[in-house]
């Protein structure tokens, strides 16, 4: 979904913060905690930016997932029920969610950050989101916050996990390599490209010294996840092929 008003209104202003809750379906008592859930670090000259928010919205989330997932699934074990919480928390989904409603238009980031296209990042909008979760948390309990995770993450949940975006490609090759008895896989970062504002990491994934691929993000983590993909692709190619992956 776009929403072509918006970079019409990237103040702190009420009437922007208006504009904001109607997207996100929630009207804050105290719209000082939306403006510092969505006050990237960039934007902010001392003031206090959105990593607490986070810290507080990524437990809350935690916490609504995890109890979803226990009465929707009550024949699942610890670890089916870790792997599906794992697919819609991480921060490839948040980011996707959070695209869907365009929340990385509303980030105030400062104006090096936008121009290095920061409300495209992957690790600021999902903070955003997280922090956002937060903020409500703060201002209206655990049910307003429940109803907004559940609206924009468990309504589409089968959807959401079905997606091979959001598959975590990590886990994935390590359970393989644990199961052969090859060891844990090893992330070492082979490069950074660019300013720290608009960096790319190269990332290779190797298992007992031998290299099974790389994968390039803007950030380590969806780098890594890249290059545990290509580690995958590359056991797939050597099984149908008849080797011993």
């Amino acid at each position: 979904m776009q929403f072509p008003f918006l970079k019409r209104f990237f103040s702190k202003d009420e009437s922007s913060l208006k504009k904001i809750e109607a997207v996100l379906g929630y009207s804050f008592k105290d719209r000082k905690l939306l403006s510092r859930a969505l006050s990237h670090r960039s934007s902010m000259s001392g003031g206090i930016a959105n990593e607490r928010l986070e810290y507080l919205g990524d437990a809350v989330l935690g916490l609504v997932v995890s109890e979803f997932l226990f009465k929707r699934f009550p024949d699942y074990d610890e670890g089916n029920l870790t792997k599906i919480k794992a697919a819609l928390v991480n921060e490839t989904m948040l980011s996707k969610i959070a695209g869907t409603f365009g929340l990385g238009q509303f980030v105030f980031l400062s104006a090096e950050e936008e121009k290095s296209g920061g409300r495209l990042k992957p690790s600021i909008v999902a903070d955003a989101l997280e922090a956002v979760i937060g903020a409500i948390y703060l201002d209206g309990g655990l049910r307003p916050s429940s109803e907004f995770v559940k609206k924009f993450i468990l309504d589409d949940y089968e959807i959401l996990i079905k997606d091979e975006s959001m598959i975590n490609y990590k886990g994935e090759l390590l359970e393989r390599m644990q199961a052969a008895g090859r060891g844990i896989p090893r992330y070492e970062v082979v490069e950074e490209i660019g300013p720290d504002h608009t960096k790319t990491f190269v990332i290779s994934v190797s298992v007992d010294g031998s290299r099974l691929g790389v994968g390039k993000g803007m950030s380590k983590k969806e780098a890594e996840q890249r290059a545990a993909k290509m580690a995958l692709d590359s056991l797939k190619k050597l099984v149908n092929s008849g080797r011993d992956a």
